[in-house]
């Protein structure tokens, strides 16, 4: 295998096939030893953190598969820690795609002034840069297509399946009576269609049961038991 990228969570390699493989780290985004999936940082090591992402993440994208939704996602091996998935180009040096049904995290820092925390959001969807040297910023539809990163048609497909994903996520966290307040996506491109890449995991999704966050650890074991 050729060592491809390091990334804050994930290493990825490339397979002689041309697959992909990506292995998954026991270090999770935070501060100061407290998770935070939309922090830039790596803020704590748990050991078996990446069996638990990539458990959730083969949950999840098995359901997708099902619905026929598009993924990068061939198949994963928990006990390894790592995930096969087909290759895709992102756009730009990448983008973060956050569909939000809550106001908490870096939305309601920006924008307290005019929602209060928690208040409900109806699947609105942000796209950032993935930028840690800028803090990620947010940009618009219309700087994506200016700058050459995503056009206005890649822009309407990718909120879609945005919000159809999300819609998904939320529908089958709310089986175990939990809520998603928001949820990070990342997307790619291939054969020019575009596929939902990364993962789908408690790592980048803020989720709570009666008013009281949900730790990644407890996510999973909520969700895969019988």
């Amino acid at each position: 295998m050729e060592l491809m990228y390091i990334g804050k969570t994930k290493n990825v390699y490339k397979l002689p096939d041309g697959m992909f493989l990506l292995k998954f780290k026991d270090d999770m985004t935070g501060k100061d030893g407290v998770f935070d999936p939309g922090s830039n940082e790596i803020g704590l090591t748990v050991k078996g953190a990446g069996q638990s992402g990539l458990r959730l993440t083969a949950f999840f994208f098995e359901h997708l598969k099902a619905k026929g939704i598009p993924t990068h996602y061939v198949d994963a091996d928990p006990e390894a820690a790592t995930m096969t998935v087909k290759p895709a180009k992102p756009f730009g040096k990448g983008l973060e795609v956050i569909c939000r049904y809550r106001a908490v995290g870096s939305f309601h820092r920006r924008y307290g002034d005019y929602i209060e925390e928690g208040a409900a959001l109806d699947a609105f969807v942000e796209v950032t840069l993935k930028d840690d040297q800028r803090q990620d910023p947010p940009i618009s539809e219309d700087a994506l297509d200016m700058l050459g990163i995503l056009s206005k048609d890649d822009f309407s497909t990718l909120k879609a399946l945005t919000q159809e994903i999300a819609s998904l996520v939320k529908a089958l966290l709310a089986t175990k009576d939990l809520d998603l307040y928001d949820i990070k996506f990342e997307f790619g491109k291939s054969d020019d269609r575009i596929l939902l890449i990364d993962e789908i995991s408690g790592g980048n999704m803020r989720v709570f049961r009666e008013g009281k966050p949900v730790e990644p650890f407890e996510l999973e074991n909520i969700m895969l038991s019988l």
